[in-house]
């Protein structure tokens, strides 16, 4: 229960910061909000100054930010995110809708990477120095080195422009997955490579290893019964660490690639000004944070009990 509790302290703590924080940052923004609310409503050809003042007197932004701020965290103590200042619609409703975008697509890219690093790491980590563990050492630094804006637009050139194989962009279709889920895939699995490599020479060295072939069984058979569990723990650690990089990754390549989730209604939010949704995005990533650490304590609990001891 202590373990419970002291996530659930987290995740309020989490939600406080977070909602003051955007708030604050949406409020110091250089420019008129309620002429972008009202752009983001009725579209900028369409928007004047009577349109804005307009706005700004339904939603009151003149008023002063404090009550507004102790406003919404008043409403979110009731779980209510507030209203779109754009759409008018529920926050909660839209990001619902959103939300499983963007986790399909992220787990979707955490499983392409878990397919392609660590198998590449483990036979490295087996013959450490060798050729393959040379060759991903450069290839792993060359991936973790882009910055996924750009490998994005590479794999658009090379894969939906040049060879016309999947579309540049779109959702709905299985196809449509694979371009930005391998976007995002590629960062993260060079590292999950490293990791499982130098987790797989650490364990080679081990006199349990050896100890395992001198009984007769194969390296196949060592690996399998003791070296994939010991390699999974730092994997999995790990992934808490990689789950910042691909939240920051999904708002790029969800805007790259028009992928309806959580992510492009952000970027959206910021250019439209509306508060209420970039608190109720930034919140719901923030608390995502905490549920993915938590449920990695259970799984190397699960994995490694004398960890958690």
């Amino acid at each position: 229960m202590s373990a419970v509790a002291s996530r659930l302290v987290q995740a309020i703590m989490v939600a406080v910061l977070i909602g003051t924080a955007t708030f604050a940052m949406m409020r110091s923004l250089p420019g008129d909000a309620a002429w972008r609310i009202a752009a983001g409503r009725y579209g900028y050809d369409n928007v004047n100054a009577a349109a804005a003042e307009a706005v700004s007197q339904e939603l009151g932004l003149d008023g002063p930010a404090l009550p507004a701020l102790m406003q919404w965290l008043g409403d979110l103590a009731r779980l209510d995110f507030g209203n779109s200042l754009v759409t008018g619609q529920p926050v909660a409703a839209e990001i619902a809708h959103q939300l499983g975008a963007s986790v399909s697509l992220a787990l979707m890219a955490i499983l392409l990477s878990l397919l392609i690093g660590p198998p590449l790491g483990i036979l490295a980590g087996l013959r450490a120095g060798g050729l393959l563990d040379r060759m991903l050492l450069v290839v792993s630094t060359g991936l973790k080195a882009v910055p996924q804006f750009l490998m994005a637009l590479v794999l658009i050139v090379l894969i939906a422009v040049q060879l016309r194989w999947l579309p540049a962009a779109g959702h709905g279709e299985a196809r449509h997955f694979i371009l930005p889920s391998l976007t995002l895939a590629l960062g993260l699995a060079a590292v999950n490579a490293r990791i499982a490599r130098d987790a797989m020479a650490r364990i080679a060295e081990m006199p349990f290893w050896r100890f395992a072939q001198w009984k007769g069984l194969s390296q196949r058979q060592t690996l399998v019964r003791h070296g994939l569990r010991n390699v999974a723990v730092p994997l999995i650690t790990y992934l808490g660490l990689q789950f910042v990089t691909l939240v920051e990754g999904v708002i790029i390549v969800e805007s790259i690639f028009g992928w309806p989730g959580i992510g492009h209604a952000l970027v959206h939010a910021i250019f439209s000004r509306d508060v209420p949704m970039v608190q109720g995005t930034a919140l719901v990533l923030g608390l995502g944070f905490v549920v993915v650490n938590a449920a990695i304590d259970l799984a190397i609990r699960r994995l490694d009990p004398r960890g958690m001891a």
